[in-house]
């Protein structure tokens, strides 16, 4: 019989660390969107994003989501460095040059980190690592807690930036028609760099809040989380924030409960299944009718 104190503990769970796959989904996404970039490398900055945090505790010390302070600022600048340096110049080539050129980057970072740190895997451990809170009968951990505030946070930040300001307008109107926004004098060329340093800026973000949760190996995690984005964007629909949102928190849900009520070793399955499922019964993604593009 289905003890129901435990499933809402794992309902909790998933949703909150979908709520990071969410994080990772829409930096990928917005970047589609804006751009119709798919970036390869995107699961690579979220590994950036640990090893930054791995690198800030072994130096000063620092509390994963202290370096946050850091680390968020340095990604969208290095973000924005990147498609200024690498994708610019190649914008009017055929899809295919973006494709590779990501798939490049991501190689590169990948080997990056793999000469700096080594190739065994790595976290930072928190003092509060096994503290919970306790709710009713559900016992949530502190560190899910943190990760899912901060991800609320970001994702706050992100809807209030594309919702209440000219800079966010400018860049849901690239994303609606390109031509259409520089015939009303908005600079997308600016605006692209803009986008990929924000992409950038959510993938470590989800990188740091996942480092006391998870290990990190430099050539193999970032493929994982390309795939975790991929399989959260299309689960809610290709270039919306919001669908993406919601994928990322169905692959969260799915993965603990399927972990929790059935094999533990292929958790990650269970989120490719959903992902089969859906492309079989609606290509265009969960959500894919009811949200309105970035």
């Amino acid at each position: 019989m289905l003890d129901l104190a435990i499933f809402i503990q794992n309902l909790a769970n998933g949703l909150l660390i979908g709520g990071v796959y969410a994080l990772i989904g829409v930096g990928l996404t917005l970047v589609f969107g804006v751009m119709r970039t798919i970036n390869f490398a995107h699961g690579d900055f979220v590994v950036l994003g640990m090893y930054g945090a791995v690198l800030f505790d072994l130096v000063f010390g620092f509390d994963p989501y202290l370096s946050l302070l850091i680390a968020l600022p340095v990604a969208f600048v290095v973000g924005m460095v990147v498609e200024r340096a690498i994708l610019a110049p190649i914008a009017e080539a055929p899809a295919e040059s973006s494709l590779l050129a990501t798939l490049g980057l991501s190689l590169i970072i990948g080997n990056v980190l793999l000469l700096t740190f080594g190739g065994e895997p790595r976290s930072v451990q928190v003092p509060y690592a096994s503290d919970t809170v306790r709710i009713g009968e559900v016992n949530l951990s502190i560190v899910l807690l943190a990760a899912g505030a901060a991800t609320t946070a970001m994702i706050g930040v992100l809807y209030w930036f594309l919702e209440r300001t000219e800079r966010g307008r400018a860049v849901r109107a690239t994303a609606e028609n390109r031509l259409g926004a520089e015939l009303v004098g908005i600079d997308t060329r600016r605006v692209q760099s803009f986008v990929f340093g924000m992409g950038t800026a959510l993938a470590v973000t989800a990188g740091v809040t996942l480092i006391p949760l998870l290990f990190a190996t430099p050539t193999f995690t970032g493929a994982i989380f390309t795939l975790k984005a991929f399989v959260v964007t299309v689960l809610g629909g290709l270039g919306r924030v919001g669908a993406a949102i919601g994928g990322g928190l169905l692959l969260g849900v799915v993965e603990v409960l399927g972990a929790s009520y059935f094999l533990s070793e292929y958790r990650d399955a269970y989120g490719l299944l959903a992902f089969l499922l859906v492309l079989l019964l609606r290509p265009e993604g969960l959500f894919g009718k009811t949200v309105k593009r970035v």
